[in-house]
């Protein structure tokens, strides 16, 4: 075989793993994420977990995952416009999420800022209902992304990892309101 020929060879498989890698994510662009938990507990000690957040770093799974991670809460606690702030990693994830909504004993709802490692707007909405067993925490996670992101995203696996730091976030709001 000739360089020619092995060029032309290499150039078709790189632009099929591209074109392959951007179909495959072109489901990451919208990424909605359900997880529910169920808590023993109060409606008011399960919703005023996830209201205020000076509670976060007891069931924060970025916390868990880095102890280090610096935090601030600032704005009234527990209403809309609250932020609570990150910087973890050594300044490598920076952010804050937002309190933008909130329906007493059934709803609150946030709006994240990330800045690092990427730029994203993901929403966190958490319902709240009474059943037999407990309190019913329904979190839905939601975020868009461009094509490129969505591309490294699916290089990544990042939505498996979404959906398992999602599940430790629960389990530990769980563990939080059940000690």
């Amino acid at each position: 075989m000739n360089k020619r020929m092995i060029f032309i060879i290499i150039a078709v498989a790189v632009l099929g793993f591209l074109g392959f890698g951007f179909y495959k994510s072109a489901s990451l662009k919208n990424i909605q994420i359900v997880k529910t938990v169920t808590i023993k507990g109060s409606k008011e000690q399960v919703f005023d977990m996830v209201r205020y957040l000076k509670n976060f770093p007891k069931w924060s799974p970025f916390l868990a995952q880095d102890p280090a991670q610096k935090y601030e809460v600032k704005g009234a606690d527990g209403t809309v416009g609250a932020q609570y702030h990150w910087n973890g990693n050594s300044g490598k994830d920076l952010g804050y999420q937002e309190i933008v909504k909130i329906d007493t004993f059934s709803f609150v709802g946030m709006q994240c800022d990330i800045q690092k490692p990427f730029e994203a707007k993901p929403t966190f909405d958490y319902t709240f209902k009474e059943t037999q067993n407990g309190i019913e925490v329904t979190q839905d996670f939601k975020v868009q992304s461009p094509a490129v992101a969505a591309f490294f995203m699916w290089l990544g696996s990042a939505k498996a990892e979404m959906e398992k730091t999602n599940e430790q976030g629960l389990a530990l709001l769980k563990k939080a309101v059940e000690q």
